[in-house]
């Protein structure tokens, strides 16, 4: 209660915005909370550290650095509460997760092998993740949508793929969908959208594609 009730920006409810220009009160709660034997509490301290880390991500990346390697859980719990700044490519935490340089990594083939998307079904495409170097990288490999909006622009939005060591002088395909099965979290635009490649918060390859109602 105390760890998501002090969470800046609590889901379905109202911001708390005092916590969002000043976190300071809130953490000792989350230091209290970080070693709890239970699970969910360790969850809730990890989005409240999300939460925080959408307004002061200085913060965060300084307590992560903190708390990293004191035990499992808590490298866990710190992995989870820097999920948008890696999502963000944040290049500090990058480096703290061991995700380093790609210049020996190369996308080759990108298609979208459905180019007009038809609303309620998948976007579907494929791609070569090559790595040219003789020793095996580390990668966080992810795809971003770039959703139309109302008003005619973009948002973007990233998913995952993997997080994982790639073989050197590797070539690996990997083919993904993407829904766009009507939801209540998010309202589907026709028109143009984009697709991007991104490793290790780097994006690399776009194409366009367009969601049409048949």
């Amino acid at each position: 209660l105390s760890s998501e009730g002090s969470r800046p920006r609590l889901p379905w409810a109202m911001a708390l915005p005092d916590f969002k220009k000043d976190p300071s009160a809130v953490l000792p709660i989350l230091e209290n909370l970080k070693n709890d034997p239970s699970e969910s509490v360790r969850r809730s301290v990890a989005n409240n550290l999300n939460d925080i880390s959408k307004d002061n991500p200085t913060l965060v990346v300084s307590l992560a650095r903190k708390w990293l390697g004191a035990s499992s859980n808590t490298d866990k719990l710190v992995k989870h509460a820097c999920r948008s700044l890696l999502k963000s490519g944040h290049s500090e935490v990058m480096r703290l997760f061991d995700f380093g340089a790609i210049k020996s990594i190369k996308i080759d083939n990108l298609q979208i092998l459905n180019p007009e998307v038809h609303l309620r079904d998948f976007l579907v495409f494929s791609f070569n993740l090559v790595n040219t170097s003789n020793k095996e990288s580390k990668i966080r490999l992810e795809y971003a949508v770039y959703y139309q909006k109302a008003n005619g622009t973009l948002s973007k939005k990233v998913y995952k793929i993997s997080e994982k060591q790639y073989a050197g002088n590797s070539t690996t395909n990997i083919i993904r969908k993407q829904p766009f099965k009507l939801i209540t979290t998010r309202k589907f635009h026709l028109g143009k959208h984009q697709l991007a490649l991104v490793v290790n918060g780097n994006e690399l390859e776009k194409l366009d594609f367009h969601l049409i109602d048949p």
